[in-house]
């Protein structure tokens, strides 16, 4: 047994993660609250990117779009940060076994550094209303949109890991 299959199995004994499991509302109103907090992050980003590609909020100064949705997104993020580990203490072999798990967080490493970076930078070089932002930064707003996009599926597809990726599955 690997050093992570054996830490899942650990884990699945411990009774905060039988509590989970036993208590029937617990992973429905985890999974509810985490996917609602999927969306206020995914549009609070699109926003932002959206802002960057000229398409909405073109009027308003970057920095104030910024500040605008900046702390849903980062709110959204710590809520889905607290539901998402405690859905992992509730099923920890179920979720360290799928490719889908281990690559939705790797994106999601991805694109909140990227969101970092991507902030600083933008807010750095704000153009006020103009709608010119560079190409590459242009270029980051939809390459952030498309990594998100890849969050929400690959979120959704951990409960079909052996359907989507077949022999490629972690449990094939």
């Amino acid at each position: 047994m690997s050093g992570v299959q054996g830490f899942a199995a650990w884990l699945e004994t411990t009774s905060a993660s039988h509590t989970i499991q036993v208590v029937s509302w617990v992973i429905p109103l985890l999974q509810s609250i985490h996917i609602t907090m999927i969306g206020v992050v995914f549009v609070s980003s699109l926003m932002i990117a959206l802002r960057v590609l000229g398409i909405m909020r073109a009027d308003e100064p970057f920095e104030r779009v910024w500040r605008r949705f900046a702390p849903w997104m980062w709110s959204g993020l710590v809520v889905m940060a607290i539901t998402g580990l405690t859905l992992v203490v509730g099923e920890p072999v179920r979720e360290f076994s799928t490719l889908s798990f281990w690559l939705k967080m790797l994106l999601l490493l991805v694109v909140v550094a990227g969101t970092v970076l991507y902030g600083r930078s933008l807010r750095a070089a704000d153009r006020g209303t103009a709608t010119d932002f560079p190409v590459p930064a242009k270029a980051a707003s939809v390459l952030m949109m498309v990594i998100w996009l890849a969050v929400i599926f690959l979120g959704r597809a951990i409960a079909y890991d052996k359907e989507v990726w077949g022999s490629l599955s972690l449990h094939a």
